[in-house]
């Protein structure tokens, strides 16, 4: 009787840490496929059309924002659907913007957006 005890929680177990790794590589599947769109050409050409829309001479000598970067900790899946994603500008880490990702009519677009305070400032938006 015993023996069949031990039988039955050894099933249990080897179930429990079988769907447990399922859980991990669908988790790990969806974290490199959101990387991978985060970086992709289509959300490059999605982050500078934006930026330029805060900043008409962005990327130019005359424009306050010079350069971004993903900040790819802050790459995660957005409850509201999408992709969360935070851009440094210029290096500050004082000047950022989070967009939420996602797919409107079949085509990679930002949704909302979150202006640091600081950047706000600079690009003399409404509401600093």
């Amino acid at each position: 009787m015993k023996k069949k005890w031990i039988i039955i929680l050894g099933i249990v177990i080897i179930v429990i840490l079988g769907i447990g790794v399922k859980f991990y590589m669908d988790e790990k599947k969806l974290n490199e496929e959101m990387i991978n769109v985060v970086y992709s050409d289509e959300a490059k050409e999605v982050f500078e059309k934006r930026l330029t829309n805060l900043d008409a001479k962005a990327f130019t000598e005359e424009g306050i924002i010079q350069s971004y970067e993903i900040d790819k900790e802050s790459i995660e899946r957005s409850p509201m659907g999408g992709i969360n994603v935070t851009l440094i500008i210029n290096k500050d880490l004082e000047w950022y913007i989070t967009y939420t990702l996602g797919k409107y009519n079949g085509k990679l677009d930002g949704g909302g957006a979150s202006i640091s305070k600081e950047l706000t400032k600079k690009l003399k938006l409404k509401g600093s």
